[in-house]
């Protein structure tokens, strides 16, 4: 009781403190919350951020970026920004997601979501010294549209990346979806002269050659997926199944608003344009599946590292969706010990934080 009593006690002097703590004591479920109380350490996952903003702007009328997070992570960081009476001046896809690290910096894409909280586990895995900065979707600010086309994707990003660093080596990647920007932000930057030290891809296709399932191809999917999440689940002893199975409930709450945005847009019998959270983030989604499927990689005068898991799903396990013909300069493949949708999350997320590791202290001395 005291603790608690304690932890309270400095938010009370301040209404925005307050009104901001009693946001994420509703929606994480907790009876109080310390001032300095990481939102992560607390349990908080990219769905209940998007409910805790939604929230923040109906009671502050103050859209922020769920990216505030990881420069505000805290009541009182966050409280900080809420003062100063207006959202971020120009909004940027680019995230430091860790500023800090002697290393060089190491710029990561999102997958079709379009938000970068999915690697917060990984930047943190690769510790104190390495910079890890994560490359947001544009559209998820609900004040312009999503952007259709990968390639105009990666032009924005490129002049992102070099605000932070002007001329190379750069070391690049990304997951899914994230993996095709990567590579499209590597040549752009070759057609700039620069030099890309590291391309790392971590489960990604040649998205292009990957038909489109039939109804009966998208259940034999998501079967094979339910026995994925098995295979991943029995490899773990005990510590590591609750953790695992922890993780992935996050992972299917933070689906839950983009399916919710889905069937609404759906029904409404049009593609979602309502600036709802929902809607948003269905829009953003569906927006970004449609331009990965479109895009078709060009060969890749570099080396490329690609990340595979122990197996593939059947409809893209197909050779000419991966990346030996593409990868002019070389390619490393690096199998982790995990199944798919497992690389990215906590324990696994420790064999790819490794792996990629090495594969950045490889690149470093190439360069």
């Amino acid at each position: 009781m005291l603790e608690s009593l304690v932890s309270r006690a400095p938010i009370t002097g301040d209404a925005t403190a307050t009104q901001l703590a009693r946001i994420w004591q509703d929606l994480l479920g907790l009876d109080s919350i310390g001032m300095d109380q990481n939102y992560f350490d607390l349990g908080g996952d990219s769905s209940t951020a998007v409910h805790i903003f939604a929230q923040i702007e109906r009671v502050f009328d103050i859209k922020l970026p769920l990216a505030t997070l990881f420069e505000a992570p805290t009541i009182g960081e966050l409280a900080q920004v809420l003062r100063r009476k207006s959202s971020p001046p120009g909004w940027s896809p680019l995230v430091a997601i860790h500023r800090e690290g002697s290393r060089p910096p190491f710029f990561c894409m999102h997958g079709a979501g379009g938000n970068i909280l999915i690697y917060r586990d990984l930047s943190r895995r690769l510790g104190p010294d390495q910079p890890f900065y994560g490359l947001q979707s544009p559209g998820l600010d609900g004040s312009r549209p999503p952007l259709t086309r990968v390639e105009d994707m990666a032009a924005l990003y490129v002049n992102e990346i070099q605000r932070v660093q002007p001329r190379g080596p750069y070391f690049l990647g990304g997951y899914c979806m994230g993996g095709t920007i990567a590579l499209e932000v590597a040549q752009q930057l070759h057609g700039r002269g620069e030099r890309v030290a590291l391309l790392a891809l971590f489960d990604t296709m040649d998205w292009s050659k990957i038909p489109i399932p039939s109804f009966l191809g998208r259940g034999y999917q998501s079967f094979q997926r339910l026995g994925f999440h098995a295979a991943n689940f029995f490899r773990l002893d005990n510590r590591g199944k609750f953790q695992f199975v922890k993780e992935k409930a996050k992972t299917l709450r933070s689906r839950i608003p983009v399916w919710r945005g889905m069937v609404i847009a759906e029904f409404d019998g049009h593609q979602p344009t309502s600036a709802s959270e929902s809607l948003l983030l269905a829009r953003v989604w569906q927006t970004n599946d449609r331009a990965c499927m479109n895009y078709t990689p060009r060969p890749y005068a570099g080396k490329i590292a690609d990340f595979r898991p122990l197996k593939q799903y059947r409809a893209f396990d197909r050779l000419d969706a991966k990346w030996e013909n593409l990868a002019e300069g070389g390619l490393d493949v690096v199998v982790l010990p995990t199944y798919p949708a497992g690389m990215l999350v906590e324990p696994f997320v420790k064999d790819l934080a490794s792996a990629l590791e090495k594969s950045i202290d490889e690149a470093i001395r190439r360069s």
